[in-house]
């Protein structure tokens, strides 16, 4: 029962925090995060980094970017290709280059170097989505380039871990990469336009409560699943299946259902499981190195990916809110991390480094994003003022 105890501390913590940071003028998801660290180990010690809180935070990100691809505007994001290919090559390039100079200049190997480059060229977008949504820009075009862009980041990182790990001489077999990754996105394209349809429609049929809500998470988790297994990040496949669902008929209905499932539940348990990840054991002792990585991520991924966004005709301001967007590294670079650990391309002292930079990105992200897409509305209603 320590854990019911631990969900009401949560879901208690969680929404007064998100109210706080909202009155402060900052999004909500910000003051979740902070208290996420406050209610950890390395503060309070109210909730403890357990399996369960893992498997709840995991099912809180996969909901997320499942409504993230329920809310996308199909035809703006058919639209938005060219941006979101600028924005997610542009924002591997940029951190990859500098990341491995940085780890040059660190005394690192060029398989560690290269290492570094990688993990700071990963991003994830489950935390700019709930920013996303406070700022009413999911369906805009900078939105659908930001997610258009993660699927893109996800892909080519993977790939190019996959080719890195086999030159250290790892046993990794690139070519079954590539191909378990041409699988799942052809598989995905076919079953969102049949299979999809077919399944929702099959459960509505059924004389039973919520069953449209139900086939839809079927959908959703199976689709999740099947990314996890060939090696594309869970969430990329959540994201897909939103955006299979949104195509259909009964996408308001699924909408309403699964944002009161997910928000009442296992979003806030992601957001603040990822504060409970922080630990100040050591950090005096790496301070520097930690200061000097976690301002390289944040300026490398917003330069990177705003390049990209401004080739792509962008304003300024919606080109450095595209790149904020972009700066969070979340689970996907404490995933990678923890493969580089595993496979002993770094050590425990670089990991533990790691951590702290990627929930750095995480937490700068919200009020970077905030800052820069508020600027730039803020330009066009003096222009349709003038």
């Amino acid at each position: 029962m320590e854990f019911v105890l631990e969900l009401v501390i949560i879901l208690f913590a969680s929404k007064v925090a998100g109210a706080i940071s909202v009155k402060l003028g900052q999004p909500s998801v910000l003051g979740k995060l902070l208290v996420g660290i406050l209610l950890g180990p390395a503060v309070l010690g109210l909730v403890s980094e357990t399996k369960i809180l893992e498997e709840f935070s995991q099912i809180g990100v996969i909901l997320l970017m499942f409504i993230a691809g329920l809310e996308t505007d199909t035809d703006e994001l058919k639209r938005s290709w060219k941006a979101s290919t600028f924005v997610g090559l542009s924002g591997i390039i940029v951190p990859f280059f500098i990341g491995f100079l940085a780890g040059v200049i660190m005394n690192m190997s060029t398989f560690e170097a290269s290492f570094l480059g990688l993990l700071l060229s990963a991003t994830s977008v489950s935390i700019s989505v709930q920013a996303l949504k406070e700022l009413n820009k999911m369906k805009s075009k900078e939105g659908t380039a930001i997610l258009g862009a993660a699927v893109i980041d996800d892909i080519v990182v993977i790939v190019a871990l996959a080719f890195l790990m086999s030159m250290a001489g790892g046993e990794v077999n690139l070519s079954m990469i590539i191909l378990k990754k041409v699988l799942f996105f052809g598989g995905a394209i076919l079953a969102a336009w049949k299979l999809v349809p077919w399944i929702l429609t099959k459960f509505s049929r059924l004389k039973v409560t919520e069953s449209v809500s139900s086939g839809a998470l079927v959908i959703c988790f199976l689709f999740a699943y099947m990314a996890e297994l060939t090696g594309v990040a869970a969430i990329i496949g959540a994201y897909i299946a939103g955006l299979a669902i949104s195509l259909t008929k009964l996408k308001d209905e699924v909408v309403k259902k699964v944002e009161t499932i997910s928000y009442s539940l296992f979003v806030p348990v992601f957001f603040i499981s990822i504060g409970v990840k922080v630990s100040f054991d050591g950090i005096s002792q790496h301070l520097m190195t930690i200061i000097v990585l976690s301002v390289l991520a944040i300026l490398t991924k917003l330069i990177g990916a705003a390049a990209g966004a401004k080739l792509a005709k962008f304003s300024w301001n919606s080109s450095l809110g595209i790149g904020a967007a972009m700066v969070s590294r979340g689970e996907v670079a404490l995933i990678i991390a923890a493969i580089g650990l595993e496979t002993n391309l770094i050590g425990q002292q670089l990991f533990a480094i790691l951590v702290i930079v990627v929930l750095v990105t995480t937490i700068v992200t919200p009020p970077m994003m905030k800052y820069f897409f508020k600027r730039s509305q803020s330009k066009k209603d003096i222009k349709v003022t003038a």
